[in-house]
């Protein structure tokens, strides 16, 4: 019993790890807004299976090191609060790869979407 306790548990830490950083974090409801714009789009252009899951592997890909990101920038200030140079370090690599995820995610919403909306405006 104690170990459907402790999932449940560990959902629950994990549903408030997503509320806090939706909540605080203006990068990652940004993301979640082209997420969805994106999701729309390919309901829209009838995207097939196979770009379906590309386009949600790119998504969460964003959103996953976004997460982290939040993760690692709350670690630092916290065992770092005055200005560090390896702290900015840190900080600024984690950033980019959130910057290198998110160049990934348009280079293939324009391969995915973009022959889709010549041909629709053909």
């Amino acid at each position: 019993m104690s170990k459907l306790h402790s999932t449940q548990k560990s959902f629950k830490y994990a549903f408030e790890g997503l509320k806090l950083t939706f909540k605080n974090e203006p990068n990652f409801r940004i993301q979640l807004i082209l997420a969805l714009l994106s999701t729309f789009l390919g309901i829209i252009l009838k995207i097939s299976q196979i770009e379906w899951l590309i386009l949600i592997t790119v998504i969460f890909l964003v959103l996953l090191l976004e997460l982290i990101n939040s993760s690692l920038e709350a670690l630092v200030n916290l065992v770092s609060p005055e200005i560090n140079e390896k702290a900015k370090i840190a900080k600024d690599t984690a950033a980019g790869a959130v910057l290198v995820a998110s160049i990934l995610s348009l280079i293939i919403g324009i391969a995915l979407f973009l022959p889709k909306i010549i041909t629709l405006l053909k």
